[in-house]
């Protein structure tokens, strides 16, 4: 097997493969600056831009997202290279058999990812232990069948065949590499899918790679992402019904009030108030607790800070679907 070699700034994946960012246009700016786009390089406070961008993708608006772009070097084995260009929305140019002749460079798993087929998940492992036994035997077999392999290609080159034809012989675990270039907005909705835990593992190890540079670039948007996308939830009709349904009134009253006491909490974080303007303010925002009862659970502390934007928004829709 050739020796391993990783260009400047790659993140190494597997066993030979990596990630590197080759190049970017664009970022948080460049978000603000496209939903901005009357008042050219958008608000002169970050905060503001902050909660632009949030937002925007809470609300799924994904146009300005798409301002910012990014170019990657990857190299991977071509089975996962399969499940990656699925993503059509990107430009993708390979390293091609046709003009060039393969590089001794196949994917070996380690034993620690070897595992059984899941009897659930069609496409899927199985969490269960593979005897060692048998993931020697594993390894063996995808070590014999590379070597064995480019045997046979090599032989075919030499012989003259053409490499567009000699490159059959070759099985999915040898790597491959290119230049993927997509926008912000696609590249999330990528890392949405291939972070998740549901994802292959060999896809899956690229898809952190390139998370880390997407941070580097949009960090605000990336924060949103993490928040809104990677972390959150979207309720169907039929989960709301079970929701609303199975759920206590009681329940519900004490998560709104929760909701309620943490908006005055972040109001008062950022403009203090005296006792009196605090239970005004709680009661302008909804709260129905007593001017005693609120103030006992006020002085008690604990309450969370948050967006407040975010935080009535939320008080909307959980109002509308519960209250």
């Amino acid at each position: 097997m050739s020796e391993i070699k990783y260009p400047d700034g790659a993140i190494p994946c597997l066993d030979k493969g990596f990630i590197r960012l080759v190049d970017s246009m664009g970022s948080d700016g460049a978000i603000v600056q496209a939903a901005r786009v009357s008042y050219g390089r958008g608000t002169t406070k970050v905060t503001r831009d902050k909660g632009l961008i949030r937002y925007l993708l809470r609300h799924r608006h994904s146009t300005p997202f798409e301002m910012v772009e990014l170019k990657f070097h990857a190299k991977m084995p071509i089975f996962v290279a399969r499940q990656w260009v699925r993503h059509r929305t990107a430009n993708i140019n390979e390293y091609s058999l046709r003009y060039s002749e393969a590089r001794d460079d196949f994917y070996i798993p380690k034993k620690e990812d070897i595992h059984f087929q899941s009897k659930f998940n069609k496409q899927g492992r199985d969490a269960d232990e593979v005897p060692d036994a048998l993931k020697e035997k594993v390894i063996q077999y995808f070590t014999e069948m590379s070597e064995n392999s480019f045997d046979i290609y090599q032989n075919l080159n030499e012989a003259g065949i053409a490499r567009e034809l000699a490159r059959a012989i070759l099985p999915v675990n040898l790597y491959t590499e290119w230049y993927w270039k997509n926008d912000l907005h696609n590249t999330f909705h990528f890392l949405k899918l291939r972070m998740d835990t549901h994802a292959q593992y060999e896809i899956r190890v690229f898809a952190e790679g390139m998370a880390k540079f997407v941070k580097q670039i949009a960090p605000i948007a990336y924060e949103a992402f993490e928040d809104y996308v990677l972390n959150g939830m979207y309720l169907s009709s039929i989960e709301k019904s079970v929701l609303t349904k199975k759920i206590p009134h009681h329940i519900t009253k004490e998560i709104y009030d929760d909701i309620v006491y943490r908006i005055v909490a972040s109001m008062n974080a950022t403009k203090p108030r005296t006792e009196n303007e605090l239970y005004v303010l709680y009661q302008e925002t909804g709260g129905c607790d007593s001017k005693e009862d609120f103030e006992i659970k006020w002085n008690a502390g604990n309450i969370e800070t948050g967006n407040v934007f975010e935080l009535r928004e939320f008080k909307a829709k959980f109002k509308d679907i519960f209250i």
